[in-house]
C-alpha cells in the first residue's frame, strides 16, 4: 500500500479501535449486572453500582489519553463516544418503556463532553501546557 492509501485506513482504525475498546469495557464493567436491588423500604436502585461506573471511567481514561497524546483526538473523542453509545443502546434496548434511547443519547452527550475535555487537557499537557521556551 502506498502512503496515500494508508492514511484513510489509519484514520478509520484510530476511530474503530477506541470504539471497540469502549464497547468491551462497557461489557466488562456494566454488561453483566442486569438486576435492580430492592431495599427493605421498597425502593429500588441499580442496576449498576457506583464502583462499576467509576471502574469503566478509569478504564477508558487510559486509552483516551493514549490516543490524544498521539494526536488521534478524533478517534479518542468520537470512537470512545460511539462505542459507549452503541453498547448502551444495545444493553438497554430491551426496555419496554422506550426511554432507553433517551439514556443512550445522554451517554453520547456525556461521553462526548468528557472525552473532549480529557483529550484537550492531554493534548495541551503534551505540548508543555502551551508555554514557549524562553
Amino acid at each position: 500500500m502506498d502512503q496515500g492509501q494508508q492514511r484513510p485506513v489509519f484514520r478509520l482504525l484510530s476511530i474503530l479501535v477506541p470504539a471497540a475498546v469502549a464497547s468491551v469495557a462497557w461489557a466488562a464493567w456494566l454488561g453483566w449486572d442486569q438486576h435492580r436491588d430492592v431495599h427493605p423500604d421498597g425502593s429500588t436502585t441499580g442496576p449498576y453500582e457506583a464502583w462499576q461506573v467509576i471502574g469503566l471511567v478509569l478504564t477508558l481514561l487510559a486509552p483516551v489519553c493514549w490516543a490524544a497524546s498521539r494526536r488521534h483526538v478524533a478517534g479518542a473523542v468520537f470512537g470512545t463516544s460511539a462505542g459507549l453509545t452503541a453498547a448502551a443502546f444495545y444493553d438497554w434496548s430491551d426496555d419496554a418503556g422506550g426511554l432507553f434511547a433517551v439514556g443512550a443519547g445522554l451517554v453520547m452527550l456525556g461521553s462526548l463532553a468528557a472525552t473532549s475535555v480529557v483529550s484537550a487537557v492531554t493534548t495541551a499537557a503534551g505540548r508543555g501546557g502551551g508555554r514557549t521556551a524562553a
